[in-house]
């Protein structure tokens, strides 16, 4: 079996370094799942009352589809909705059938294409696997996963990818924007990006009330803090700070994915907030390697496969990221975020462009590497709200309440009559 695995990791390296043959495999694999999902998109009737979740390539169970999906499991009107959740590790949540009705499947098996011909609703926050193709009496609400900084889909210029890349990248964006039923949106911006991002057809609808995910920052409680402080087993005593950085495209390795090399000198931070913060480190989805902070005694704590980052987002005392778009849901909480881009200048010309410029974000940006101790300190001791922070809430976050159960009662009751 190691001796498989390892012939697996060589063959999947050899392609991706080699274009030519990379987008040959592409095309077999794809032309495979596009035979598997018609096999069971012949054979089965589509069921009004089968809704599919998958969140993050079915790695967690978080983000707007887990906020539907328990806003759907506290109205008894659902009660008899088979709901399908896809997972890369179904076992790890087999706890999750003590909601009604409730299936397991693990992602891109045979059994995920059957349910997706099948069930009348499709909740994802991320893009489709290839070969599922809607039919015309199913919905799919795509909630996608965040406020972007950094351009994507249809608007990123890709000048790094081949020509026969970039076309399958846009390709990917735009059939998703012409299946597309309803899509959440927290913003008038946002609303534009997307539906430029996505090219998105005529029969989308932009629900802009707010994503549902964000349900859990407008009812927060001090005991759920405490609950979700003795789960990551952090101290009462001191601050918390998220650092939760985004991926680089050149920190790849071909055939395993992302990896990330820490941009930040967590034994200077340790060394001078020791006594008074811990670190939680939460890496984007991408990224493939792992760490090991068993030297810091405590100070850091990787919180890179806890599925439900607002449980960070509500303990935390303060944010530090670069790119990611962690800090658009966060800033509703109005606590400080730091940005350590110190890697600005090489970042923006390996992404090719923003969205808009650094001097609307909600707090300082620091553009090198530095010991960063005395800006943290000064955050966590000495922060105010200012019309810089209130400006962008009001351009990002202006529908600040809880969502979810609104949007999936609309979205169900509506169907396609409603677009």
């Amino acid at each position: 079996m190691k001796n498989m695995k390892s012939i697996e990791k060589a063959a999947k390296k050899i392609i991706n370094l080699t274009p030519g043959l990379k987008e040959a495999a592409i095309g077999v694999y794809n032309r495979y799942k596009s035979h598997c999902y018609k096999k069971y998109a012949k054979k089965y009737p589509v069921d009004p009352k089968m809704v599919v979740f998958e969140s993050y390539m079915g790695r967690k169970y978080s983000c707007s589809p887990r906020a539907m999906f328990e806003a759907m499991c506290e109205e008894e009107a659902y009660r008899d909705y088979k709901k399908v959740w896809m997972f890369t590790d179904p076992e790890k949540y087999q706890w999750m059938k003590k909601y009604p009705n409730t299936i397991l499947v693990k992602y891109r098996s045979q059994e995920y294409y059957k349910y997706y011909a099948q069930a009348g609703t499709w909740i994802t926050n991320y893009l489709l696997s290839y070969g599922i193709e809607k039919r015309p009496e199913q919905i799919y609400v795509q909630t996608w996963h965040g406020t972007p900084l950094k351009k994507i889909g249809c608007d990123v210029p890709r000048l790094e990818l081949s020509q026969k890349e970039r076309e399958r990248t846009c390709r990917e964006y735009e059939r998703e924007g012409q299946m597309i039923d309803y899509m959440p949106s927290p913003s008038p911006f946002y609303t534009e990006k997307v539906k430029s991002a996505f090219r998105l057809g005529k029969q989308a609808k932009i629900l802009e009330t707010g994503y549902p995910r964000n349900d859990d920052l407008f009812r927060v409680s001090d005991e759920k803090i405490r609950k979700i402080k003795e789960e990551l087993h952090l101290p009462f005593d001191k601050k918390v700070i998220l650092y939760a950085p985004t991926w680089r495209q050149k920190q790849h390795v071909a055939g395993e994915g992302f990896t990330y090399e820490p941009g930040i000198d967590f034994a200077g931070l340790k060394e001078r907030l020791g006594e008074k913060a811990v670190i939680l480190f939460r890496t984007h989805y991408f990224i493939s390697n792992s760490f090991d902070f068993s030297g810091y005694g405590g100070f850091i704590v990787d919180v890179s496969s806890y599925d439900e980052i607002n449980d960070l987002y509500l303990v935390s005392d303060l944010l530090i990221t670069d790119y990611s778009s962690v800090f658009f849901d966060y800033a509703n909480l109005e606590r400080p975020i730091l940005f350590y881009m110190y890697d600005y200048e090489e970042y923006r010309e390996e992404m090719k462009d923003f969205y808009f410029e650094m001097d609307l974000l909600p707090g300082p940006v620091i553009k090198e590497k530095k010991d960063i101790s005395g800006e943290i300190e000064a955050l966590l001791n000495g922060f105010s709200v200012e019309e810089t922070y209130q400006c962008f809430n009001r351009m990002f976050n202006p529908h600040r309440k809880v969502c979810g159960g609104e949007m999936i009662e609309e979205i169900l009751r509506r169907g396609k009559d409603g677009i």
